[in-house]
């Protein structure tokens, strides 16, 4: 037990509780509103339920010593300037609100069977918060807001000149032609594989912006990541076809508002956005050793459509092969991808800072392991029910008089850190690093499809700490929207 001769040593003042705390409502009501409007998740392969509360223990044991371990080589900022740059797996609903919703609803639910204070790990809490706030700043440092839900529900992380590119360069769109056709057969193709490869989830596709091009036509970016053999084991062998592991989609829409761009990547156009509004597309690939977005079969429509059709077709085999590897799995099995696809969802910052060790993220503590024989359905859908919608959880109620935003309930997501630590109250600061972990899938192969082609795990992890993009260099990284419009700023 630690007590109050021991708080600034820690670093944490009445300021930083008062701030954390604010961070942490700040997520429980984004959760609940995320929950209570967006589709509930089913499968009839995979344990969902039992998955998800798998991984959000996993994520409250290990995600402070991984982001210590991340931010040792590089800051929460410097990740997120990078991760702009690309379409990876540090998005509005990988970092902005899985990073500190899976941790904290791990805590809560730890909480709730009698086995964590809201006091203990109090370090652990401070260190994700601070991570996600600075992380969460910079990523949105192009429209100055924390998280979509601040911004109306939209993310205009691109610069202008950005936006200006991806315009420019994508080949008109007419219904019923060649390109649209291959377009609309990839979406819809790619989108099915990357629900398959995580797990039956959506964390595989996200989507940002939208920005006004002229009174008619908006600006929609899509991003498919983790397509191929890269850091998730179940796709060693199945995506060895698949050329990249991540790809990025233009799409300029004609006749439709996207009034919802949420912090789950999430849309909603009013009209919908059929596929007669897609009037215009591009496509292109990065990572952690790209130079920013890198156009794919962008040399004319025709190749473009050619280009789709070829990764539409290698998808729909590795989603075939794929299937056949699942439904031979066991229960344990289904589990663990279920849960490290969840829990890893944040893995990028360690890719894009060159410290990505497959125990780190692949791998279940035991800490979390001892959980799992509580685990059936009708106990996990209970229990997650609870957790994140009816709120009927003891930790979670408030008093009486208390009107919670969306509901005017008196309850509440999350629980705050308690401040009576200021005035000497015992706390246990940190649970510890991760404990050696385990899994029932085959270890990943020492293969990572990237930009620069196969690498090995070392190469790959020396490639990302030697590499710059020259984007991110001061010069470039510091001339910002501001700068830009005053040019009496860069002197």
């Amino acid at each position: 037990m630690t007590g109050s001769a021991d708080l600034k040593k820690s670093g944490i003042s009445y300021a930083r509780l008062l701030e954390t705390n604010q961070l942490i409502q700040a997520c429980g009501d984004s959760t609940f509103w995320l929950c209570l409007t967006r589709t509930v998740q089913g499968s009839k392969l995979y344990p969902v339920s039992a998955y998800i509360l798998l991984s959000y223990l996993n994520a409250f044991y290990r995600y402070p010593s991984l982001i210590r371990k991340v931010e040792a080589v590089m800051p929460a900022e410097v990740i997120a300037d990078r991760a702009r740059q690309m379409g990876v797996k540090a998005q509005n609903s990988s970092i902005g609100w899985a990073l500190p919703c899976f941790y904290l609803l791990g805590r809560e639910y730890l909480i709730n069977l009698g086995l964590l204070r809201p006091q203990d790990a109090i370090e652990d809490v401070i260190t994700v918060m601070d991570f996600w706030k600075r992380f969460q700043l910079s990523w949105h440092r192009n429209d100055g807001h924390l998280t979509n839900a601040d911004y109306n529900q939209r993310a205009q992380i691109l610069t202008h000149d950005a936006v200006q590119r991806f315009a420019g360069e994508m080949h008109k769109v007419t219904p019923g032609d060649a390109l649209s056709v291959a377009a609309q057969r990839f979406l819809a193709t790619v989108s099915q594989y990357g629900f398959l490869v995580s797990a039956e989830s959506r964390i595989s596709l996200t989507n940002s912006g939208p920005y006004r091009l002229d009174a008619e036509r908006q600006l929609l970016m899509r991003d498919f990541m983790d397509l191929a053999e890269t850091s998730l084991p179940w796709l060693d062998d199945i995506a060895v076809d698949m050329p990249f592991n991540n790809l990025t989609v233009a799409m300029e829409a004609t006749g439709c508002h996207f009034h919802l761009v949420d912090d789950w990547g999430s849309f909603e156009a009013t009209p919908e956005f059929t596929s007669d509004r897609l009037t215009g597309i591009g496509l292109y690939t990065s990572d952690t050793l790209s130079e920013g977005h890198v156009p794919v079969g962008m040399e004319s429509p025709e190749t473009l459509a050619a280009m789709l059709h070829d990764l539409s077709d290698k998808a729909k085999a590795a989603t075939d092969r794929l299937w056949l590897r699942m439904a031979g799995w066991s229960r344990d099995q289904l589990i663990d991808a279920g849960a490290i696809s969840y829990y890893a969802i944040c893995k990028e910052i360690a890719h894009i800072a060159g410290v990505f060790d497959p125990a780190d993220w692949l791998e279940i503590d035991p800490r979390a392991e001892r959980f799992r024989p509580i685990l059936s359905d009708e106990y996990s859908d209970g229990a997650l029910g609870e957790l994140v919608g009816s709120l009927t959880m003891p930790s979670q109620q408030t008093a009486p008089h208390g009107m919670m935003k969306w509901s005017d309930k008196p309850a509440r997501v999350l629980t705050p850190l308690p401040l009576s630590v200021l005035s000497g109250a015992l706390f246990l600061p940190q649970v510890g690093p991760p404990l050696p972990g385990e899994s029932h899938l085959p270890p990943k192969n020492d293969r990572y499809r990237t930009t620069r082609g196969v690498l090995s795990l070392a190469e790959y992890n020396a490639a990302a700490r030697a590499f710059v993009p020259a984007s991110c260099r001061p010069e470039a990284n510091f001339l910002c929207e501001t700068s830009r419009a005053w040019p009496g700023c860069q002197s």
